[in-house]
C-alpha cells in the first residue's frame, strides 16, 4: 500500500507503482511473470481524466500483461480480488496481481461528494439531492427505528477505529478522538457528525495472488491464504429495499464465502469491514453473521470489537481512520488480514496467538455490491 492521505503532487499511476512494485517485491515475484491484472478503480475518468486505465496501470508495473479496470464503486477493488481468485482456480493464470487506486483529493469536497454520487441511482436518488452521507443517515435512522440504539453508540465505533489506526503509518488520520468530541463535532446528516464519516483519501494498494503450485514450484513463503471468495448484490435505489437496516449483499456475500472455505462465522477471528460512516460497521458485522440483528450496534461501546476485546474489529483504522481512496480500499483490506494474521501488522499484537481466521468485507454504494474473502493462517 502507499499511505492513504492527500497526494495532490501525485499521479494515480505513481501510487499504483509504488503499491504493485512493493508487493511483487514483498512475494518475491518478477513482473515478466504476472498472467493478468484486475485494476479497481471508480472516478479516474473524472479526477485524471484518465480512462483505459488497466494497461496504463500494467505498464507502471513493468508489464504488458492483460489488464482491465474494474469498476464497482467502492467495492472495486474487492470485486478484483475475487476475479483473480477464480482466474487463479479457474487455471487459466498463476499470478495475478489485484488492487486498485482512487485519487479524489484534487476534486475538492464537492467535486467529490459529486463523483462518489454516482455510485446511487441518479434518476431517482441524485437528482432528488441525495448524497452518501444522507444516504447512510438514513439507514442509521431505520436502524434505531428498528432496533435501538443511538448516536453515542456511533460514536464509540469511531473512537476505537480512530485508536487503531493510531500506530499505522499508512493511515489518513492517526488522530485520537473521545466520544464527547465525536458527538460534538459539526453535524453531517442527522444523526450522523463529521466524525462519523470516513475522509476524502488518496492511496492505491495492490496483492500478489498465485496458485499453490507456482508457489511450491519457487519456493515462495505464502504464510496466508484466500480461501473463501464471495460477491453479493442489492438493488441500487433504497426505496426499492425491503429494509434499510440490513444489507443482504454481503449476507450473500458471506455465505458464498464461507461455505467456499469451509468456515462458519463462530471460526472468525478478525475483521476488516467497510465502515465508510460508522453505521456501515453495524450493518457489516450483523450481515456477516457475527452479530445478531440489533446486537452489533452497542458491541464497541460494550468494548467486544476494540483491540482487546473478543472480536477485533478494523485493527487497521477501517475507512474511518485510515482512509478510503475507494478503489483502492477493498485490496487494501485482505492486506490488512493477511499481515495481521502473519504477525507483520503494527496491530498485530491485538491478534491472538491461536487466531486463524479472518474476514475482509468490501461494499460498494449503499451496499449495493459486496464482496466478501475469508482468509487462513496456513500451516
Amino acid at each position: 500500500m502507499t499511505s492513504f492521505g492527500s497526494h495532490p503532487d501525485r499521479t494515480g499511476r505513481d501510487m499504483f507503482a509504488e503499491a504493485g512494485l512493493a508487493a511483487l517485491e514483498d512475494a518475491g515475484v518478477p513482473a515478466a511473470d504476472v498472467d493478468e491484472l484486475f485494476y479497481g478503480n471508480f472516478v479516474g475518468t473524472l479526477s485524471e481524466g484518465q480512462g483505459h486505465q488497466g494497461p496504463l496501470m500494467a505498464e507502471a508495473l513493468g508489464t504488458t500483461a492483460p489488464s482491465r479496470r474494474i469498476e464497482s464503486a467502492c467495492a472495486s477493488s474487492g470485486v478484483a480480488v475475487r476475479d483473480a481468485v477464480r482466474a487463479i482456480r479457474s487455471g487459466e493464470a498463476d499470478v495475478v496481481v489485484a488492487g486498485g487506486m482512487e485519487r479524489m483529493t484534487n476534486m475538492g469536497t464537492a467535486g467529490a461528494t459529486k463523483g462518489l454520487a454516482g455510485a446511487a441511482d441518479d434518476l431517482y436518488e441524485v437528482r432528488s439531492g441525495v448524497t452518501f452521507p444522507g444516504a447512510y443517515a438514513l439507514m442509521a435512522r431505520a436502524y434505531f427505528d428498528e432496533y435501538g440504539g443511538s448516536h453515542e453508540d456511533l460514536a464509540h465505533i469511531a473512537v476505537k477505529n480512530h485508536d487503531n489506526a493510531l500506530v499505522n503509518d499508512h493511515a489518513h488520520l492517526q488522530q485520537e478522538i473521545t466520544v464527547e468530541e465525536a458527538l460534538g463535532a459539526p453535524e453531517i446528516a442527522s444523526p450522523f457528525t463529521l466524525y462519523d464519516s470516513c475522509p476524502i483519501s488518496d492511496g492505491a494498494s495492490a496483492l500478489v495472488l498465485t496458485s499453490p503450485e507456482y508457489a511450491d514450484e519457487h519456493d515462495l513463503e505464502a504464510n496466508v491464504a484466500i480461501t473463501g471468495a464471495g460477491h453479493g448484490g442489492d438493488t441500487m435505489a433504497l426505496h426499492d429495499r425491503q429494509s434499510l437496516s440490513k444489507t443482504p449483499a454481503t449476507r450473500d456475500a458471506a455465505e458464498e464465502a464461507y461455505d467456499d472455505a469451509g468456515v462458519d462465522p463462530s471460526d472468525i477471528a478478525i475483521a476488516e469491514v467497510h465502515d465508510c460512516f460508522t453505521i456501515a460497521e453495524v450493518l457489516a458485522l450483523e450481515a456477516l453473521g457475527l452479530y445478531s440483528h440489533g446486537e452489533a450496534i452497542g458491541a464497541a461501546r460494550r468494548g467486544e470489537t476494540r483491540r482487546d476485546g473478543e472480536l477485533p474489529v478494523n485493527l487497521s483504522g477501517g475507512l474511518k481512520a485510515k482512509g478510503h481512496p475507494v478503489g483502492a480500499t477493498g485490496a487494501a483490506q485482505v492486506a490488512a488480514i493477511a499481515t495481521l494474521l502473519d504477525g507483520t501488522h503494527p496491530r498485530a499484537d491485538a491478534v491472538d496467538d491461536d487466531a486463524t481466521v479472518g474476514v475482509a468485507q468490501n461494499a460498494g454504494g449503499t451496499v449495493a455490491s459486496a464482496t466478501v474473502h475469508v482468509l487462513e493462517v496456513m500451516e
